[in-house]
């Protein structure tokens, strides 16, 4: 499923015109980035719970050469699913 999807449907089920579903959707999806990036959580309700972690430093490997890289400390999204989302 991709955005248009979601625009698609929000059209379908709502009768809103599709300039105005996209940019609801484009409204939701912003805000939730912001969040984001301010290092806030967002909970859904029966959906599930995005937040942002620290990622730890570590030392890699470049394929092509085998010589080692050091991984610097960065941040990443996590997804925890819901309890209804889990049970699918």
């Amino acid at each position: 499923m991709i955005k248009l999807d979601i625009i698609n449907e929000v059209v379908n089920r709502t009768g809103i015109t599709k300039t105005k579903a996209e940019m609801a959707v484009e409204t939701v999806f912003e805000t939730m980035k912001k969040a984001l990036t301010e290092g806030d959580r967002i909970e859904l309700r029966g959906f599930g719970i995005f937040n942002v972690r620290p990622r730890k430093t570590g030392i890699g490997r470049n394929p092509r050469t085998g010589a080692e890289v050091a991984i610097p400390p960065g941040k990443a999204v996590r997804f925890k699913p819901g309890k209804e989302l889990q049970s699918l």
